[in-house]
């Protein structure tokens, strides 16, 4: 089902000093930049030259689904993001598969692309992204 990990996802709660972690002492580079308010998350995306991609998600208010995590969890990995050819066919894969979904029908994300969750109850308590790579 999954071509590649696409990204790592990490919930910030100081973006200044993570961008300063991972810019400035890793030297990554930031790729793209994006509020998305639908999801009220600010996602910024950073290269990794021989890995998936880093994505910073800073919420936009406190009860987004970031800052809501951030409440609870404080920041951290929030989630592994995998690249599928075929959004639909893969959430339908996993419903068949009795695998909990937060999303049973596509919906668009940062870049616009399409992505779906299954429930970190499912797959051994990480949330799982999984993004169409088209």
């Amino acid at each position: 089902m999954f071509t590649h990990i696409d990204h790592i996802g990490i919930a910030v709660d100081d973006l200044d000093h993570v961008l300063n972690i991972y810019c400035g002492i890793f030297g990554l580079q930031v790729t793209y930049d994006e509020s998305v308010p639908e999801q009220g998350t600010r996602a910024i995306f950073l290269s990794a030259p021989s890995g998936p991609d880093i994505e910073l998600l800073v919420p936009l208010h406190e009860e987004s689904p970031v800052g809501k995590f951030l409440a609870k969890r404080g920041p951290g990995m929030h989630h592994i993001c995998y690249a599928v050819p075929n959004l639909t066919a893969a959430i339908e894969d996993c419903l068949a598969a009795g695998l909990q979904m937060i999303d049973t029908m596509p919906r668009i994300g940062a870049k616009g692309k399409r992505l779906a969750f299954v429930h970190p109850k499912a797959v051994g308590g990480t949330l799982i992204e999984l993004y169409e790579a088209k």
